[in-house]
């Protein structure tokens, strides 16, 4: 009995939807897709790399293959069918740049140096505080990465698209690489779109009438004229398909990612500030001697300043070292 009450039930005797779920996939099974997990999205790899670039080569091989062609016979201009390759060019060399540079990674060497960037503010980042994996004094702003195994100043994120982090030095090319990503895709788009609507005006479609299953006339709706299209030109509405909602998901990201920078918050700091938020709401449990520790971001020094920081950002100087 527990305190008096109901008699303790066997637990036995009601498997949890874990168990089920163990019941129905085999054990090997599920080992191996937890090992695939764990390579892909908590190990270093290419994978998300190599995936990356051959979605992008697709896009840009149909893109070329099909539409390119079909727009110069129909006399589009030419500067505005060359745009997408003109921000292919730059979206690959901010992708690289945010590959191969080093994220702001703290050694001994340089754990002093960054220990005097950004001023702790005791509540999310206090001082005095050392990684316990890497033994080093964290500085504000800076937190240890599991993937890649190293503490990184101003730490946004772990980003598998890059197999890199996203920190103080190379934050900018990872902007300037979501940015023409998101423009490719909509410029992609946006021609792809213009010649389907200028082939549907140049064809006089809207005006044709076609025969339903029961021997019906109608005229040409929206519904039947995209099944038209897509029987015509399969592979260019599916790539049009594709990059509408790429377009959109991207541009969801880029305008958090831009907020960030704007108001001078890391991803890190924004979820866990957020997190703070949701422990000061009434309706979360917590002890009731706990008082809640108010986070303020004082590092926002205004739009000019905050944007500064990001493409212009401190390094530390060996000089304050010697002074020390």
């Amino acid at each position: 009995m527990l305190g008096g009450g109901m008699p303790e039930l066997p637990t036995e005797n009601y498997p949890t939807k874990r168990n089920i779920f163990c019941c129905i996939i085999p054990e090997c099974l599920q080992r191996a897709m937890h090992r695939l997990l764990h390579y892909l999205f908590h190990t270093r790899n290419h994978t998300f790399i190599v995936l990356h670039l051959v979605l992008q080569g697709m896009v840009y091989t149909e893109y070329t293959w099909e539409v390119f062609g079909y727009c110069q016979e129909l006399e589009f201009s030419l500067y505005y069918l060359l745009l997408p390759y003109l921000l292919l060019l730059v979206n690959l060399f901010s992708f690289t740049l945010t590959c191969v540079t080093n994220p702001g990674i703290i050694t001994k060497a340089n754990e002093l140096l960054f220990l005097h960037v950004y001023e702790f503010d005791e509540v999310m980042f206090p001082k005095n505080v050392r990684c316990s994996t890497c033994d080093l004094r964290k500085p504000a702003r800076s937190k240890h990465c599991s993937v890649c195994n190293w503490c990184v100043h101003r730490f946004d994120h772990h980003c598998v698209w890059v197999n890199n982090c996203i920190g103080a030095w190379n934050i900018r090319y990872f902007l300037i690489y979501l940015l023409t990503l998101t423009a490719s895709a909509a410029t992609v788009a946006i021609v792809s779109t213009t010649f389907l609507i200028h082939l549907v005006v140049m064809s006089d479609l809207y005006h044709e009438t076609y025969v339903d299953d029961l021997g019906h006339f109608h005229v040409m709706d929206t519904v039947f004229l995209i099944q038209y299209l897509f029987l015509t030109f399969p592979r260019i509405v599916f790539m049009l398909g594709f990059v509408v909602v790429l377009s959109f998901l991207l541009g969801g990201y880029l305008c958090f990612a831009l907020y960030l920078a704007a108001t001078n918050q890391t991803t890190n700091e924004w979820y866990r500030g957020d997190w703070a938020w949701c422990q000061r709401c009434p309706l979360v449990a917590r002890p009731p001697s706990a008082e809640p520790q108010v986070h303020r971001n004082i590092h926002s020094h205004g739009l000019r300043s905050n944007l500064q920081e990001i493409f212009l950002p401190a390094f530390p100087c060996h000089g304050r070292k010697k002074q020390e």
